[in-house]
């Protein structure tokens, strides 16, 4: 089969949609489908040698490290370029749209057997449809939370320009409504999916994420006291913020560092809170991490933390039960159906209760022993990248006979 997949960013360092790109194209490719990305930018790395990258350029409006940058004229190409600069200029997001206006015009999705949507959801998909492609979408979860949670922890003068930013969500509703086959990465970012967007339950497939287990494994000693947490976006969606508390709590009668990967701006409310909470030399930060280094980081500390207000899937998460490291969670969006029995759940929110959690289990070895042997089991049982391929691929199958169905209706 002769898949596109497409995604309008595709750098893993820029969240989970980049990995999603790199783990499903290989594990196709493992298939002996033939698989090329069109991504804009910032382009994936490290794409399986089998798979063929096909970069879609933009006017790289988000770019390190000149983000919100003014292009010079010459850049302009013609009006989706405008269109592009001008909905940054008015504080909205323009990249899922334009990229898809971009593959509407692109002659060689014509011959590929079906085009595979990462979560732009973006009008030129329509036009696609019209063209008699066969297409299918994976919806992460909707981007309605994440809207919802930073409207809420924003104060009323930045609530417009949160608004303005969130403008594509209306659109990748009414862009899914439309289309023949969905797929969604756990039940409860398709409960979310089908309320927010009004999505026909039938058109909805369930495929969980997979981790490569020859990377996230266990790897010897954990440092004592050593917390990690993964968070791809510095948002209140991440749940940062209460996390800091309750490291602040820990420290009162516990010798406890936080090794926190995400993307901290040095002026960010984040970054404040840290200096505020008196934890500067307890508190590291990573970003940009290969693979292998943030495996190893999993591997090393006693306790994983997940905050969060809202999760669709949480890959990290299972990343951090492959590498045997138990995990505190809350108890939001699909992080219960992703964890199981193999993590202790909190309230979301609830400072108290997540600092309470993380002093019983780096104070019980024991019960750290049993989750650790919990979570390495469910991940052997659950989470692989070649049963999501093959299951993929079972929904590009529907997604063909569809259109071909509707193909000779058209025709009669």
């Amino acid at each position: 089969m002769r898949i596109a997949l497409l995604s309008y960013r595709s750098k893993e360092h820029s969240g989970g949609q980049g990995v999603y790109v790199r783990h499903l194209s290989r594990g196709l490719a493992e298939l002996g489908h033939e698989v090329t990305v069109y991504s804009g930018q910032p382009y994936p790395e490290n794409l399986d040698p089998r798979v063929t990258l096909e970069k879609v350029p933009s006017l790289d409006l988000y770019r390190d490290p000149d983000p919100f940058r003014t292009p010079h004229l010459r850049e302009f190409r013609g009006p989706i370029d405008v269109l592009e600069y001008l909905t940054m200029l008015t504080a909205g997001f323009p990249e899922p749209l334009t990229f898809t206006l971009r593959m509407a015009r692109d002659p060689r999705l014509a011959d590929v057997d079906v085009v595979h949507d990462n979560q732009s959801l973006g009008y030129g998909l329509l036009w696609l449809l019209r063209r008699g492609i066969p297409l299918v979408a994976t919806i992460h979860h909707p981007i309605s939370r994440d809207r919802r949670l930073d409207i809420a922890a924003a104060s009323l003068r930045k609530q417009v320009s949160v608004r303005r930013w969130y403008g594509f969500v209306r659109m990748q509703a009414q862009v899914a409504r439309r289309l023949p086959a969905l797929l969604t990465v756990s039940t409860a970012s398709a409960t979310d999916t089908i309320t927010d967007f009004g999505i026909d339950p039938e058109r909805m497939t369930v495929v969980p994420l997979g981790v490569d287990t020859d990377v996230f494994r266990p790897r010897g000693e954990r440092v004592p006291g050593r917390i990690v947490a993964v968070a791809s976006a510095d948002s209140p969606l991440k749940g940062v913020a209460h996390l800091l508390e309750s490291v602040a709590k820990l420290r009162v009668e516990r010798d406890v560092e936080l090794h926190l990967v995400s993307r901290i701006d040095p002026k960010s409310a984040t970054a404040r809170r840290i200096d505020e909470l008196g934890l500067s030399d307890a508190v590291t930060l990573y970003s940009g991490l290969t693979d292998d280094d943030l495996a190893a980081l999993l591997a090393s500390a006693e306790v994983m933390a997940v905050p969060s207000l809202y999760e669709g899937f949480s890959l990290p998460t299972v990343e951090g039960l492959a590498c045997g490291t138990p995990v505190v969670a809350s108890r939001a969006g699909a992080l219960p159906e992703v964890v199981g029995d193999a993590a202790i759940l909190v309230t979301p929110g609830d400072v108290g209760e997540l600092t309470d959690a993380l002093a019983a289990l780096l104070d019980d070895p024991h019960e750290r022993e049993r989750l650790s042997a919990a979570g390495l089991a469910r991940v052997e049982e659950r989470f692989s990248w070649t049963s999501v391929a093959r299951a993929t691929v079972s929904a590009y199958e529907t997604a063909i006979a569809k259109t071909k169905t509707r193909t000779r209706r058209a025709d009669r």
